[in-house]
């Protein structure tokens, strides 16, 4: 049963900008790996890419069908699916992007403590993520386990960044800007996740969200090109 039928123009300019970010990653890691030309780099952004569409895409589909559609008891189910699939591949991205750097600064080694942290801070969000006390699916959710499972991945947020401060603009790439972007991304996520449900207005933060993790695929494509 479709509940709320009519349409608005605030959810269909928010469907065109999540079509928007969803073809623009697609392309973005068809990209890289048809230029990557066998760079392990490269090919890695593209599975990095991918994979942050991918797991938007479970929740962003959902959300662009009840623009259109209106709601509907199946789409909340999917919404919820969709945010705990897009919380795992989330972590599941920063867990690469690790990787990225690697391979962008191969001759830097990672401190052992900052990739220990980001390891085991992602695994806990992850296990997190996969309890069903989480009520995915339900509107009120649970605020603790959001709490617990935000804060261990700001935790593998700020290992990330604690990364890319340390090689800074190496090899005149300029990487810095990636510290910044992530920045962004967490301070836009994180009140969201938190207070949403309360201040359904604060969910305009995903926007620039949305756009900072854009920037970070754009600076691979940058390095491709």
């Amino acid at each position: 049963m479709r509940e709320n039928s009519k349409k608005n123009m605030p959810d269909i300019m928010e469907a065109i900008f999540d079509a928007g970010y969803l073809i623009f990653d697609l392309i973005a890691g068809i990209l890289f790996f048809v230029f990557s030309k066998g760079n392990p780099l490269f090919i890695l952004y593209g599975v990095l890419t991918l994979t942050l569409c991918g797991g938007d895409a479970f929740h962003l589909v959902p959300r662009i069908i009840r623009a259109v559609h209106g709601s509907s008891e199946k789409i909340r189910k999917q919404l919820g699916i969709g945010l705990q699939v897009s919380s795992i591949t989330m972590t599941v991205f920063y867990i690469i992007l690790l990787y990225v750097w690697k391979l962008t600064f191969p001759e830097l080694n990672a401190p052992a403590a900052v990739e220990a942290m980001i390891w085991i801070s992602a695994i806990i969000r992850i296990v997190v993520c996969f309890l069903p006390q989480n009520n995915w699916c339900t509107d009120d959710g649970n605020m603790k386990l959001s709490i617990l499972r935000n804060v261990v991945f700001a935790v593998t947020g700020i290992g990330v960044i604690i990364l890319y401060a340390i090689s800074g603009n190496a090899n005149g790439y300029h990487m810095t800007r990636m510290v910044a972007a992530i920045i962004i991304s967490f301070g836009c996520y994180l009140p969201v996740t938190l207070f949403s449900k309360t201040k359904p207005k604060v969910g305009l933060l995903m926007i620039p969200k949305t756009c900072a993790y854009m920037w970070i695929i754009a600076m691979g494509l940058q390095l491709l090109f």
